[in-house]
C-alpha cells in the first residue's frame, strides 16, 4: 500500500545486473544441430531524440526514416548478444546487453563482452571440453579479424558478413633464392568486385534447396585484411 506523502516501493529499486547475467548464463539454451551453441551479436540503438539530459547519447544511424535516407539521430546504442536457435525460426535467447558510451571501439568492447559472456558459459558447463567451438556470428559492422584474434584463447569461432567494397591480401610468395631488398608482406590483390582477381577457390560446394534454387558456396584460404591505420 502507498499512502500519501510516502515512497513508492520500486522508487529505489534496483535491478542486479550480474546476476541476471549469471542467471541467463545458466538456464537451458538452444543449439545447432551439431550441438553447437551459436551466437548473434549486434548494436540496436534506442532512439532518445528528446530525451536533452539524457548523459551519454550518440548519434545512431536510422534507416527507413525517409526515402533513401540515413538520418542520424541521437539514442543509446546497446550491444546485445543472444543465441540462435536450429532452423528457420525468428526467436532468440538474449544473454546480455551493453550499453556503449561514447569513445567507445566497438571491436574491444564487443570483445571484453564476448569474452566474459564465455567464460560465465564455461562456469555454468554450458561449453565442455569436447564440444564443438561456440559460433560468433555478426554483420558487416565488426571487424572478424580482429573479434578472432582478441579472442584466439577461447573456444570460439567468428563468422562475420564482409562489406562489398573490401580488399583483401593474399599470402606472400616465397622469397626466391638471392632475391634482394625488402621481402614482401603481402601477395596479390583480392577484391570483392572484380572477379578477375578472385582466382580458383580452394573449396567449392553446389546444393540444391527447396525454396531458394541452386546454393553455390566458394571459399578462398589463408586471404587477409591489409592493416595501414585506426
Amino acid at each position: 500500500m502507498v499512502t500519501e506523502g510516502s515512497t513508492p516501493p520500486l522508487a529505489k529499486g534496483q535491478v542486479d545486473a550480474d546476476r541476471m547475467r549469471r542467471a541467463l548464463a545458466s538456464v537451458p539454451l538452444p543449439r545447432s544441430a551439431d550441438g553447437r551453441l551459436v551466437l548473434a551479436i549486434d548494436v540496436t540503438c534506442r532512439l532518445r531524440p528528446g530525451a536533452h539530459t539524457s548523459p551519454q547519447r550518440i548519434l545512431c544511424h536510422t534507416y527507413g526514416r525517409g526515402k533513401d535516407q540515413h538520418i542520424p539521430v541521437p539514442g543509446w546504442p546497446c550491444s546485445i548478444v543472444c543465441v540462435l536457435e536450429p532452423g528457420r525460426s525468428s526467436w532468440t535467447a538474449p544473454l546480455d546487453a551493453l550499453r556503449l558510451a561514447p569513445g567507445d571501439d566497438t571491436a574491444s568492447v564487443t570483445a571484453r563482452q564476448l569474452r566474459e559472456l564465455l567464460l560465465r558459459l564455461i562456469a555454468q558447463e554450458q561449453w565442455q571440453m569436447d564440444d564443438p567451438d561456440v559460433l560468433v556470428s555478426a554483420d558487416a559492422g565488426y571487424d572478424a579479424s580482429r573479434l578472432a584474434f582478441l579472442l584466439k584463447d577461447l573456444p570460439v569461432q567468428v563468422l562475420a558478413r564482409m562489406r562489398s567494397d573490401r580488399v583483401l591480401r593474399r599470402p606472400a610468395p616465397p622469397r626466391q633464392p638471392h632475391a634482394t631488398g625488402r621481402p614482401p608482406r603481402h601477395g596479390g590483390e583480392f577484391v570483392f568486385g572484380r572477379p578477375d582477381t578472385w582466382g580458383t577457390p580452394d573449396t567449392e560446394t553446389v546444393t540444391d534447396t527447396r525454396l531458394c534454387g541452386t546454393a553455390l558456396a566458394r571459399s578462398w584460404d589463408r586471404l587477409r585484411p591489409k592493416l595501414t591505420h585506426r
